[in-house]
């Protein structure tokens, strides 16, 4: 299995840039340029959609405070924003498994195991994507992938600030869905910070060598 190199890219990111970033280090790796390659960073505020007809989950689209963005992963719509932490999964699938599912069940399982280094107690619901605790959604995952190697992957709300936005929309089309963060959970402060060297040893550990 190859290596994994984590990026810590910082906070205010804009999502174009970082988007092409992106797409730029997913030709990188089905060239066998770089290594497989986690990004993680915090976004300047912005709601994004998968390709879909459906938009319903970003209600008025012309009302939103933040700019709406359609982008190539699947899912309804999401924020992104300060307090949340967001991970970019680039591994070539070529080399591990040919599977977007477990893809998605390993993201998974990356946040519960950082989240338990905070005592917090998370699992899936059955027949949804993402990381729940209790009934409270707390982590959203959207993936891509070219030629069988993977882009987008998750987002893991921190901080309490990047609760407000999700009241303006339907998060991941779930009518009904209670947003929580890791600091909520934890009943006291939590940084981004913080949590990112959580999250890239749960990364090191599921998808690691």
């Amino acid at each position: 299995m190859s290596q994994l190199t984590i990026r810590d890219l910082g906070k205010d990111l804009d999502f174009q840039e970082t988007w092409d970033l992106q797409e730029a280090l997913v030709q990188q790796r089905r060239e066998g340029k770089i290594n497989d390659t986690v990004l993680l960073l915090e976004h300047a505020p912005v709601f994004t959609i998968g390709r879909t007809r459906d938009r319903s989950s970003l209600n008025k689209v012309a009302q939103l405070a933040h700019p709406t963005i359609e982008i190539n992963r699947g899912g309804q719509g999401t924020f992104h924003g300060p307090g949340q932490l967001v991970g970019y999964v680039i591994l070539d699938l070529n080399k591990r498994k040919k599977d977007l599912h477990a893809h998605l069940r390993n993201l998974e399982e990356s946040i519960i195991i950082a989240l338990e280094k905070f005592g917090i107690v998370a699992t899936r619901q059955e027949g949804l994507t993402g990381v729940w605790v209790g009934s409270r959604k707390i982590a959203s995952l959207g993936v891509g992938v070219r030629s069988w190697v993977t882009l987008h992957g998750f987002a893991l709300n921190v901080e309490d600030i990047s609760l407000p936005a999700f009241d303006s929309i339907t998060p991941c089309g779930i009518t009904g869905v209670t947003m929580t963060t890791a600091e909520r959970e934890a009943g006291r402060p939590l940084s981004v910070n913080e949590m990112k060297k959580a999250m890239a040893e749960a990364l090191e550990q599921v998808f690691g060598a």
